[in-house]
């Protein structure tokens, strides 16, 4: 296959890549630019591990080819924080020992920032729903919960 040449902007940095028009934006973001906080579960769509936020809404970077991602501003789970100093999201699951193995972790996490931009998440029914396109096999869900209900009583800027 004929490489194709990309650009896209990834937690505020541009990047150009000759890439396969086959190769998914999980591949490229893990791959081509080294970072490795977008895991990949069950490369079906289904477990959520593999979120990202694309122009603003959460996508899946497993069903996504990179190439569809051209043009775009995308945000992994490095752009919202790190060791030294977490985002408010991961700063609320750690206060909530929202996490357990960590796995499926940034994918809840980026999941869950594009949902309290654009969504109350007033009631538990609400966050559950919310939390339900991703899957976690080591938790019971009840302390991400938790950790969600806190993030929308206070509601302020996620980065």
């Amino acid at each position: 296959m004929t490489e194709q040449k990309i650009t896209l902007s990834v937690n505020g940095q541009s990047y150009t890549r000759m890439i396969e028009p086959r190769l998914l934006l999980s591949d490229f973001l893990r791959q081509e630019i080294g970072l490795t906080g977008t895991h990949v579960g069950c490369e079906h769509g289904v477990c959520g591990a593999c979120t990202v936020v694309l122009d603003g809404r959460s996508a899946r970077s497993c069903l996504t080819l990179a190439i569809q991602a051209e043009g775009t501003e995308i945000e992994t789970i490095e752009g919202l924080g790190n060791v030294d100093k977490l985002g408010r999201v991961q700063e609320a699951f750690r206060q909530h020992h929202g996490l357990q193995c960590g796995f499926c972790t940034p994918g809840f996490i980026m999941a869950i920032t594009d949902m309290l931009r654009h969504h109350p998440l007033e009631t538990d029914d609400q966050i559950r729903e919310a939390l339900s396109g991703n899957i976690c096999r080591c938790t019971g869900y009840e302390h991400i919960v938790n950790a969600v209900r806190e993030l929308a009583k206070e509601r302020g800027p996620l980065k």
